[in-house]
């Protein structure tokens, strides 16, 4: 009996790894990944991007090395900088995730770039992205397509983070 009700337990526990926390978050080791998103995309576009917060409970960085998605060609980390005055988007080997302060992916600064979109980004529509991280190791989320002109995230996001 010991051994079946460790059995249990441990097919329970692989059950609810990388299992949504909410609808909107998911849960990966230490890592919470908060409402991942992405923009609609506008006439033929051929790039979108997709955002989240990621935070650790851990007491070590973790870091997101890459991401992977049937809706582009290419999948790359990128940051905004500005140089000579200009806003530019960079490509990042990776994001550092430290521990007791959430890494904001959102548009200006960090993101997930989709870049040779095999179909527009459409409002109402999902897509499904995966994390890779150094530690954690990977994880698939679901990706909703807000409004073109969303510009800090969905609606509910704001009211549950009180912002």
């Amino acid at each position: 009996m010991p051994l079946r009700m460790f059995l249990c337990s441990l097919a329970l526990l692989f059950l609810t790894l990388g299992a949504p926390a909410s609808a909107h978050d998911y849960k990966l080791g230490d890592l919470l990944i908060d409402h991942p998103w992405a923009r609609a995309t506008i006439g033929t576009s051929p790039n979108g991007a997709a955002y989240m917060t990621i935070t650790t409970a851990g007491a070590e960085t973790d870091r997101l090395l890459r991401a992977e998605s049937d809706v582009a060609r290419r999948v790359e980390l990128h940051t905004h900088l500005i140089e000579d005055g200009i806003m530019k988007m960079r490509e990042v080997e990776a994001i550092e995730i430290a521990p007791g302060e959430p890494t904001l992916l959102k548009p200006g600064g960090l993101h997930v770039m989709l870049m040779g979109l095999t179909a527009p980004l459409e409002e109402g529509q999902s897509f499904a992205l995966t994390l890779v991280f150094e530690r954690a190791g990977r994880l698939e989320v679901e990706v909703p397509v807000e409004a073109a002109t969303t510009l800090d995230g969905p609606e509910e996001m704001k009211h549950d983070h009180g912002s």
